[in-house]
């Protein structure tokens, strides 16, 4: 396997887990649990973050594709910024259950449509 394609797994991989953390993280306050007292749900997601960061970097990078040149890459990236915000409103900013909730649904729809993107290389990928 290339280092290529090694580093494309760990980011999907990276990625998968970063989502499945945030939806956790967001069940575990709907059901009234404080997960942010915990060592292992406090810093893990930032060490995820982290490898999913720096792998999207080596793939651009060493595809030479990046986002001013390609439209699909600028697309994602602005949908991962857009994300990045609605997941701290659903996680920290929200004071109600419903804008919880509603920031919730909307940041894993963003998160969707960053994975399509990324997957059909193009900005309108519906």
């Amino acid at each position: 396997m290339s280092w290529y394609l090694l580093i494309k797994t760990i980011h999907m991989s990276a990625a998968a887990l970063s989502i499945s953390g945030f939806i956790i993280r967001g069940l575990l306050l709907y059901i009234d649990i404080d997960y942010r007292r915990h060592r292992l749900t406090h810093t893990l997601p930032h060490v995820i973050d982290t490898v999913l960061l720096g792998s999207a970097i080596y793939l651009a990078v060493s595809s030479a594709q990046y986002p001013v040149q390609q439209a699909w890459l600028s697309a994602k990236l602005i949908g991962l910024l857009v994300y990045i915000v609605l997941g701290l409103w659903a996680l920290k900013w929200a004071r109600s259950g419903t804008e919880r909730v509603a920031a919730m649904i909307i940041s894993v729809l963003c998160f969707a449509y960053i994975v399509t993107v990324a997957l059909s290389r193009s900005t309108w990928p519906f």
